[in-house]
C-alpha cells in the first residue's frame, strides 16, 4: 500500500480521535497539528501520527495545559536532557500555581454560597439573599 493510500481525510481523523473537523482546522490555524499533505483538490490528508498528536493535545488540555504550552511541549518531543526537563517543569509549576489560585477562588465562592444558603433557610419571609447580591443602585442627581 502506498503512503497516499494510508493517508486519511480530515473526517476520518476526526472520527478516529473523537473530535470535530472544526477542531482539526482550528489546531491547524494554531500551529498544533498540520496535515501531512494536501491533495490536488486541496483536501487535507493526515497520517496515523496525527491521531496520536490529537490524543496528546486532548490529554494535555485535560490536565490544564494551554495551546501555547502544548506547542512548546510538542517542540520538546523527542528531546531529553536538562533543558527539556527544565522547560517541562516550568510549565508544570505554572499550571499548578494557576490551579491553586482557581481553587482559592472556588473556596471563597463556596463559602459565600454556603452563607447565602444559610441566610435563605433561616429567613421567614422575604428572600434577602437576592437583595444582598444585587448591586447597589446609584442615586440620580
Amino acid at each position: 500500500m502506498s503512503e497516499v493510500e494510508r493517508l486519511m481525510t480530515i473526517g476520518q481523523v476526526a472520527e478516529a480521535a473523537g473530535v470535530a473537523t472544526t477542531t482539526l482546522r482550528f489546531y491547524e490555524r494554531e500551529g498544533i497539528l498540520a496535515p501531512k499533505v494536501r491533495n490536488g483538490a486541496g483536501y487535507r490528508l493526515y497520517d496515523a501520527q496525527a491521531i496520536e498528536q490529537l490524543r496528546f493535545v486532548r490529554s494535555a488540555q485535560a490536565v490544564g495545559f494551554t495551546l501555547e504550552d502544548i506547542r512548546a511541549l510538542s517542540r520538546l518531543d523527542g528531546e531529553s536532557g536538562p533543558s527539556c526537563k527544565a522547560e517541562v517543569r516550568r510549565l508544570l509549576e505554572l499550571r499548578l500555581a494557576e490551579v491553586s489560585d482557581k481553587m482559592k477562588d472556588l473556596k471563597r465562592v463556596q463559602k459565600s454560597l454556603g452563607q447565602a444558603l444559610d441566610r435563605c433557610q433561616r429567613s421567614n419571609g422575604e428572600c434577602n439573599v437576592l437583595r444582598e447580591i444585587r448591586p447597589a443602585r446609584k442615586k440620580r442627581r
